[in-house]
C-alpha cells in the first residue's frame, strides 16, 4: 500500500513535470515563426546592403569620371589659348597656365609640342639652349634620355609649365611608336582630346602612375603646327576628385581605377587601399555569411576606356545582421517564456480550482463591503463637484487673480495660480508695497502721480497697467483693479482687488506698431518713421545750430542681381547691405529704407566728431565688400547722393563754430526737400558712372529741370516731325567703295536748336519713348535707302541700332516686317546693330529672337564689341554677321599696344567665326593702315566722312567718291 502511494505520488509528480500539449504547441510555434521572421529580415538585410554598394559604387565612379572629364577641360581651355591667339608667347603661356595649375593641383605640367622639321633642329635647339642651357632634342629610351637620332621632323616639347620640377621636359620628342605619338594621331585623326595609357611619371616620385591628354593644334590655314598636352597624376586627380565629392575618408567601399577594359594588376591606376585587396578585419569564423559585393563600371575619357572596380570592404556578419540576429534571439527567448508561462499557467489551474470555492464566501463578503464603499466615495465626489464648480463660477466672474493689501498697502494675500499666472513668486509679493515690485517707475510718469494721489484719497482704481520684471528676467505687463476695505467704525484697512496678464496684449500692440514703422525685410525704420527722424533731426539742428547730412543711397546693379541669382539672393544682399550699413554708423544716426534697393541715411554733426567726406566713403567701402550669394562671391557698388542742412545757428555762435560750414557742400537747404536733393545728387552719381558720391548742387536742379523740359518736348517730337536722320558711310577695305551707312538720329528742336543725340536718348530709353522713336527711325531708313537703290547709287545696306527697350518690345518682328513692307527694301539691305548688354542677362531667349529675327533675310550685328560682358561661347550661339569694334579701342591702336593686340584679336576670332568686322572711330591715316594690315573688312569715321544729312549723303554718292589705297 506504502508502496502504491508513493508510485502515485511519483507518477503525479512526473506528470506535473512533463510538458503539456499546449506548452508543446506554444514552443514549436515560437521557435517556427522566430526562424521565418529571421530568414525574411536576414534576406532585406542583404538587399539593403547590395543596393547601398550599388549606389556608392556608382557616386564614385561618377566622382572619378568628372575628375577625368575636368582634366580633359583643362586641357581644352589651354587648347583655346592656341587657337585664339597665334602665335602664343612664352609670357602668355605662363600667365594663362598658372592659374590653371593652382587650381587643378594634380596636373603635373601643361605642354605645347611644336612640329619642327629636321632642318629647323639647330636653330630650335640653340633657342631652347638659352632658355636653358645644354637643352637638346631627346628621347625616351629604355627609361633614359638619349639624343634623338635624325629624322625628318619632330614633336618637341617647347612650351612647360610649371617649369620648376618639368624642365627635363624641354626638349623631349615625342618617340615614333610611344604612347605620346600614338595619342597624338588619334587626336590629329578625330580633332578631340586623345588619352595615353598609364605612365611612369619622373615627375611625382611617390604617386608614381599618371597619363597624358593630347591635343592637335593647327594654324588659320588648317596646317599643323604641333599640339598641346597635359600631364596628369593619377592617383592626385582620383584623390581631389573623392575629396571633392566628400568621399574619400569613407573606407566602407575598396576602390580601384584601372586604364582599360581589363581588370589586371599591370593597369592598375588608383586603389584606395594601396592595392592589397581585402584585409581581414575580423576572424573568419565571424565573417562567414557576410555580405560581399563586387561592380564594375567602364567610360571612356579622351579616347581611353577607364574600368572602375568597387569591392564591399569585409564586415563581420553580427555587424550586418545585427537585427535578425536580436530577433532570433528574442523570438527564441520569448518562446521559451512564453512556454514555461503555459506550462506553469497549466498547472496553477487546478490550484485555482480547488481554491474557488473557499474564496467564494469570502469575495461576495468583500463585494457588498465594495459596494458600501463605492456609495460613500460617490457622495464624497459629488460634494466635490459640487465645490470645484462654485469654485470655476466664481473665478470665471472674477480676473486672473485676486489680492488684498493692508492698511499700510502691504500684500497679504495673493489667490488665483499667482505664480503661474505672472511668473512672480507670491513670496517676493507678500509684506511689500506695490511700487516695491509692480510699479517701480510709478512716480515718473503723470498717470503714476495720479494713480497716487488715487491712493491717498482711498478711492477705487480700474483698469490700471503696469510693467515689472518678473523672476526670469522677463518683462511682463498687468492690468489692477481695486477698491479700499472699511471696517465697521468707516475705518480705513486696505485695498482688495483683481489683476490679470495683458503682456501679450501689449507685445502684440509694440509689433504692430514696430510693423507700421519698420521694414518687413530689413527691419530698418521705413517711410513714416524715416520723416519722423528727418524732423527730430532738423529740430535738433535748429537748436544747436549743427549740421545734418541726408544721404539716399542706391545700389548698382542690383536688378542683374534679382534677374540672375533670383529674387531671394536679392533679399539676402539687401539684408546684408542693410546690416552693413547700420554696422559703420554711431548709434545715434539713422539708416532707413526708402523703397527697393534705395536706402536713406540721416548723420548729424557732434561737437567733437565734424561732418566729412570720409563719413560717405566709409558707407561706399561697407557695401562695396564682398559678400556670399548661394555659391558665389559677389561684389556690390553703391551710388550716393548727398543733402546737407546747416540748421539755425543758436544765438551767439561765432563763425567757423559750424565744421559744415567750412565744407563746399554746405548750404541752407529747405528741410522738408532734402531727400529729393540727396536724390537728384544720387541721380548725377549714377550719371557719372556709378560707385562714386556726389553733393547736391543748385547746378544739379537746373539739370534736372533741363531733363523734365527735355522730356517734356520729346513727347511731341514725332508729331511735329522734328527728327531727320543723318547717314555716316561705311567704306570696304578691300574696294575703297561705299558699300552702306549706319543711320544717325538728330533732333531739330524749334527753340533748343539742334540737339545732339546724348541730351535726349537716354531719357527716351528710361521713358520708355524710345521704342515709337526707333519704329520711326527704321522706317525713315528703311525708305530713304530704298530711294537710293532707285536712283541707281548702288545696293547700298543701312545699318539701324536697336535699343534695349526695342529688343524686349512684343512687337519687335512685326514692326522690322512692316518698315520693310512699305518700304521695298530688301531684307538683305537692312542690318540691326545690338550692343552686347541686350541679351546677356537672360541667354535662352535672346538667343530664340535672334535666330527668328535672321529668318526675316536681315544681317545683325554687336555694337561696341568688347566693351561689355559677352562670353565667346554665348558668341557662337549668336546668329550674327558682323562685329563693330568700339571706337574706344580703335583710338589707340597706334599708341598703346594693348588696345592694338585687343583690335588684332577681334579681328582674328570675328574671321575665324566667319564674321565680318567693322571698325567705328577711324580718323587718321595710320589707324587705318593698321587695320588695313590686320584684315578688317570696313570702316566708318571721321577719316572718310562725318554723318551726314540725307542730301549731302546722296551728293557724296553721286560723286563717286571712293577711299584712297595707300602704297
Amino acid at each position: 500500500m506504502l508502496s502504491k502511494i508513493i508510485t502515485n505520488r511519483q507518477a503525479a509528480r512526473r506528470k506535473r513535470r512533463a510538458l503539456t500539449p499546449a506548452a508543446l504547441l506554444t514552443l514549436a510555434g515560437g521557435l517556427g515563426i522566430s526562424a521565418l521572421l529571421c530568414g525574411a529580415i536576414t534576406r532585406l538585410e542583404y538587399d539593403n546592403q547590395a543596393l547601398a554598394f550599388e549606389r556608392s559604387a556608382g557616386v564614385r565612379t561618377a566622382a572619378l569620371r568628372r575628375g577625368l572629364d575636368e582634366a580633359v577641360g583643362v586641357l581644352n581651355v589651354t587648347h583655346q589659348l592656341f587657337t585664339t591667339v597665334q602665335p602664343v608667347t612664352r609670357p602668355q603661356f605662363h600667365d594663362f597656365t598658372a592659374p590653371l595649375l593652382q587650381r587643378n593641383p594634380y596636373i603635373q605640367a601643361l605642354t605645347f609640342r611644336r612640329m619642327v622639321a629636321d632642318d629647323e633642329r639647330a636653330g630650335f635647339e640653340a633657342e631652347l639652349g638659352r632658355l636653358r642651357p645644354g637643352t637638346r632634342i631627346v628621347e625616351s629610351q629604355g627609361g633614359r634620355l638619349v639624343t634623338a637620332p635624325r629624322r625628318a621632323r619632330y614633336d618637341v616639347v617647347d612650351y612647360v609649365e610649371p617649369m620648376q620640377g618639368n624642365g627635363a621636359l624641354l626638349g623631349l620628342n615625342a618617340s615614333p611608336g610611344g604612347a605620346s605619338a600614338r595619342a597624338i594621331e588619334r587626336a590629329r585623326a578625330s580633332g578631340e582630346a586623345a588619352a595615353t595609357g598609364l605612365l611612369r611619371l619622373g615627375q611625382d616620385p611617390v604617386d608614381g602612375l599618371g597619363f597624358e591628354v593630347v591635343m592637335p593644334v593647327s594654324a588659320a590655314d588648317g596646317r599643323p603646327l604641333g599640339d598641346t598636352a597635359a600631364v596628369v597624376c593619377v592617383r592626385s586627380l582620383a584623390h581631389a576628385a573623392l575629396a571633392h565629392a566628400g568621399l574619400q575618408a569613407d573606407n566602407g567601399i575598396l576602390l580601384r581605377l584601372y586604364a582599360g577594359a581589363a581588370t589586371v594588376p599591370a593597369s592598375l591606376a588608383y586603389a584606395n587601399d594601396g592595392g592589397k585587396g581585402r584585409a581581414a578585419a575580423v576572424p573568419p569564423a565571424l565573417l562567414a555569411g557576410g555580405f560581399s559585393g563586387r561592380s564594375l563600371h567602364r567610360f571612356a575619357v579622351g579616347g581611353q576606356t577607364w574600368t572602375v572596380e568597387a569591392l564591399a570592404a569585409p564586415r563581420p556578419y553580427v555587424a550586418t545582421h545585427l537585427g535578425s540576429l536580436l530577433l532570433l534571439g528574442g523570438g527564441i527567448l520569448s518562446s521559451l517564456l512564453l512556454t514555461a508561462f503555459v506550462q506553469a499557467a497549466g498547472q496553477r489551474t487546478r490550484k485555482v480550482q480547488e481554491l474557488v470555492q473557499q474564496r467564494t464566501a469570502d469575495l461576495k463578503l468583500a463585494n457588498q463591503r465594495l459596494i458600501d464603499d463605492v456609495l460613500a466615495r460617490k457622495q464624497t465626489e459629488k460634494a466635490l463637484q459640487d465645490s470645484e464648480q462654485r469654485f470655476r463660477q466664481l473665478a470665471a466672474m472674477s480676473s486672473d487673480w485676486y489680492w488684498e493689501q493692508d492698511q499700510d498697502l502691504r500684500f497679504v494675500e495673493v489667490t488665483g495660480d499667482f505664480t503661474e499666472k505672472t511668473g512672480f513668486s507670491t513670496g517676493r509679493l507678500l509684506g511689500k508695497t506695490p511700487w516695491d515690485v509692480l510699479l517701480p517707475e510709478l512716480t515718473d510718469s503723470h498717470g503714476g502721480r495720479a494713480h497716487l494721489a488715487q491712493i491717498e484719497a482711498h478711492q477705487p482704481f480700474r483698469n490700471l497697467e503696469c510693467r515689472a520684471i518678473d523672476d526670469g528676467g522677463d518683462e511682463r505687463w498687468f492690468c489692477i483693479s481695486g477698491e479700499p476695505m472699511f471696517d465697521e467704525r468707516a475705518r480705513f484697512k486696505g485695498y482688495r482687488g483683481t489683476g490679470s496678464d495683458i503682456t501679450a496684449r501689449k507685445l502684440t500692440e509694440q509689433r504692430i506698431h514696430h510693423v507700421a514703422q519698420h521694414d518687413v525685410l530689413t527691419g530698418l525704420p521705413n517711410r513714416s518713421l524715416l520723416q519722423d527722424r528727418l524732423g527730430q533731426a532738423v529740430a535738433l539742428a535748429d537748436r544747436s545750430g549743427r549740421a545734418i547730412w541726408v544721404m539716399l543711397i542706391d545700389l548698382d546693379r542690383f536688378k542683374y542681381v534679382n534677374d540672375s541669382m533670383g529674387h531671394k539672393a536679392g533679399d539676402v544682399l539687401l539684408m546684408t547691405v542693410a546690416a552693413r550699413l547700420r554696422a559703420a554708423l554711431r548709434d545715434s544716426d539713422t539708416v532707413a529704407r526708402l523703397s527697393g534697393d534705395e536706402f536713406v541715411v540721416i548723420v548729424s554733426e557732434h561737437q567733437q566728431e565734424p561732418l566729412d567726406a570720409a563719413v560717405v566713403q566709409r558707407l561706399m567701402d561697407a557695401v562695396a565688400r564682398p559678400m556670399l550669394l548661394g555659391p558665389s562671391e559677389f561684389f556690390v557698388t553703391c551710388s550716393i547722393g548727398v543733402a546737407a542742412y546747416a540748421g539755425t545757428r543758436p544765438a551767439g555762435a561765432r563763425p567757423g563754430d559750424d565744421a559744415a560750414s567750412n565744407d563746399p557742400a554746405h548750404g541752407a537747404l529747405p528741410a522738408d526737400s532734402l531727400i529729393e536733393h540727396a536724390d537728384i545728387a544720387m541721380y548725377r552719381a549714377k550719371k557719372l558712372g556709378r560707385n562714386n558720391f556726389q553733393f547736391h548742387t543748385p547746378a544739379m536742379n537746373e539739370e534736372s529741370l533741363e531733363r523734365v523740359r527735355i522730356e517734356g518736348a520729346l513727347r511731341n517730337a514725332l508729331e511735329r516731325d522734328e527728327f531727320v536722320l543723318h547717314y555716316q558711310p561705311q567704306v570696304d577695305l578691300r574696294t575703297g567703295q561705299v558699300v552702306g551707312m549706319e543711320a544717325l538720329i538728330r533732333w531739330r528742336h524749334p527753340e533748343l536748336g539742334m540737339v545732339p543725340p546724348v541730351r535726349f536718348v537716354g531719357v527716351a530709353e528710361e521713358t520708355g519713348l524710345i521704342v515709337p522713336i526707333g519704329a520711326w527711325v527704321m522706317r525713315t531708313a528703311c525708305a530713304q535707302t530704298k530711294a537710293w537703290h532707285e536712283a541707281g547709287l548702288g545696293k547700298l545696306r543701312v545699318a539701324v541700332n536697336l535699343s534695349a527697350r526695342q529688343f524686349g518690345a512684343a512687337d519687335l518682328l512685326p514692326s522690322i516686317e512692316a518698315a520693310l513692307e512699305d518700304s521695298g527694301l530688301e531684307p538683305a539691305c537692312l542690318e540691326l546693330e545690338l550692343t552686347e548688354s541686350l541679351f546677356m542677362s537672360d541667354i535662352t531667349p535672346a538667343v530664340e529672337l535672334l535666330h527668328r529675327m535672321k529668318v526675316l533675310g536681315i544681317h545683325l550685328s554687336i555694337d561696341d564689341f568688347g566693351t561689355g560682358y559677352s562670353s565667346l561661347s554665348y558668341l557662337s550661339r549668336f546668329p550674327i554677321d558682323v562685329l563693330k569694334i568700339d571706337r574706344s579701342f580703335v583710338n589707340d591702336i597706334t599708341e598703346d599696344a594693348n588696345d592694338a593686340a585687343i583690335v588684332a584679336s577681334i579681328i582674328a576670332l570675328a574671321h575665324n567665326l566667319r564674321l565680318s568686322v567693322i571698325a567705328e572711330g577711324v580718323e587718321t591715316a595710320e589707324q587705318l593702315d593698321y587695320l588695313r594690315r590686320q584684315g578688317c573688312d570696313e570702316i566708318q569715321g571721321y577719316y572718310f566722312s562725318r554723318p551726314l544729312p540725307a542730301a549731302d549723303f546722296e551728293q557724296l554718292l553721286r560723286q563717286r567718291r571712293t577711299l584712297a589705297r595707300r602704297g
